[in-house]
């Protein structure tokens, strides 16, 4: 990995931190998710980041894939999840904490165990190592934690940690956070380590629409003021995921006529929102690594 690169994932992930401070200050229950996320947004931007994809907010069985649009009367309530993404010449930072909005911490105990997790997947990243190394850790923490405290809180299996790369979220290595035996060496890369932690079944379904969207194919559309989108999509995010709270910005008009006609054509694709099976609360926390010249960088822990 060259210097170069080292240096835009630790400003990346410098910028996360300040944006993850700035969200532990911010947010409040009762507070729209839409205020939410534009503040967060306007913050990243003020910070010298760009987007590496829309801020998840996910409330309390949803565990991902959810970005408030214009005009949505959601709020914060129960636990919140905040997975933020920021890029500094298309290298990226992914990192996600836990908000607990009720008044009797009633989410207290998954979170402290979630944080555990990760701590512990985190204490046995190093140069050469195998991706089970991850999964065995987390699921260690677990058990123990079940065990000591006669509890039955599960890792969603089919969510995981991810490697990255320029302009890629997800670059191709696939991270678990349970047992298994993938012997895989993590060397000279960065990745994510993301476990979520639930008092369900531990497993998920895909729902709703959540308003986040990648490009997926290179086609051209008839319609003029699509074609206009389209190009302004593959200039300005490449292939990372958008939203449309941010083409609104650019006072593009017919934006979700528009969007379904390119997502019903296969040239977008938009992610569903990633629910519990049990409709249990989830809970999240994630950092990001560098793992380069015999070093590890944590380049996200506060």
């Amino acid at each position: 990995m060259e210097k170069t690169e080292i240096d835009s994932y630790i400003k990346a992930g410098g910028i996360a931190k300040e944006v993850k401070k700035f969200a532990l200050d911010l947010i409040k229950p009762g507070m729209k998710l839409i205020d939410i996320a534009e503040s967060i947004d306007a913050k990243i931007i003020e910070l010298g980041g760009n987007f590496a994809f829309p801020v998840n907010l996910s409330l309390n069985e949803y565990a991902a894939h959810y970005t408030p649009a214009s005009g949505d009367e959601t709020i914060a309530e129960g636990i919140l999840k905040v997975d933020i993404g920021i890029a500094v010449d298309g290298f990226i930072a992914d990192t996600a904490l836990s908000i607990d909005l009720t008044e009797d911490g009633k989410f207290k105990d998954m979170m402290e165990l979630n944080k555990k997790v990760l701590q512990a997947a985190s204490e046995v990243v190093r140069p050469n190592m195998e991706v089970r190394d991850i999964g065995n850790a987390c699921q260690d923490t677990l058990d123990k934690w079940n065990l000591e405290n006669d509890s039955q809180f599960s890792i969603i299996s089919g969510l995981c940690g991810h490697s990255l790369g320029k302009d890629k979220i997800h670059a191709g290595l696939t991270i678990s956070n349970c047992r298994n035996d993938n012997n895989k060496i993590l060397n000279d890369m960065a990745f994510a380590i993301e476990p979520f932690v639930t008092t369900g079944i531990g497993e998920i379904h895909e729902g709703a629409p959540g308003g986040i969207y990648v490009l997926k194919s290179d086609t051209n559309i008839r319609d003029r003021d699509a074609r206009e989108v389209l190009k302004f999509i593959k200039e300005t995010f490449r292939t990372r995921p958008f939203c449309m709270r941010w083409l609104e910005k650019e006072n593009f008009g017919r934006l979700k006529f528009i969007l379904n006609i390119l997502v019903k054509q296969g040239i977008l694709y938009e992610y569903p929102i990633l629910v519990e099976k049990s409709k249990a609360p989830v809970s999240q926390f994630e950092n990001t690594f560098v793992v380069a010249n015999d070093e590890v960088k944590v380049t996200t822990e506060l």
